[in-house]
């Protein structure tokens, strides 16, 4: 299964992004930035986000949220909101 996708991931805190980079697997591009929330985008299958994930959760990154933007499945794509104050 190789179907490709676009992600946004919502990541706590401000993120440098070309540090971020440079240690990750995937190339991450940033849509918005504020000093609370980091909101960047990456394009890849299922199993490239689940390990972009795990990566970005082992150096200690908080996510706020995940959501899958591909027009063709709009459907079979799910946002995941998690509570960063709990």
């Amino acid at each position: 299964m190789s179907d490709q996708h676009t992600y946004l991931i919502q990541l706590h805190g401000s993120v440098d992004v070309n540090e971020l980079n440079a240690r990750t697997p995937l190339q991450i591009a940033e849509v918005r930035a504020e000093a609370t929330k980091t909101r960047v985008m990456v394009s890849t299958d299922q199993a490239g986000l689940i390990g972009l994930l795990r990566h970005l959760h082992g150096l200690g990154f908080q996510f706020l949220s995940i959501a899958c933007e591909s027009p063709h499945q709009e459907k079979e794509c799910v946002e995941i909101k998690t509570d960063a104050a709990g």
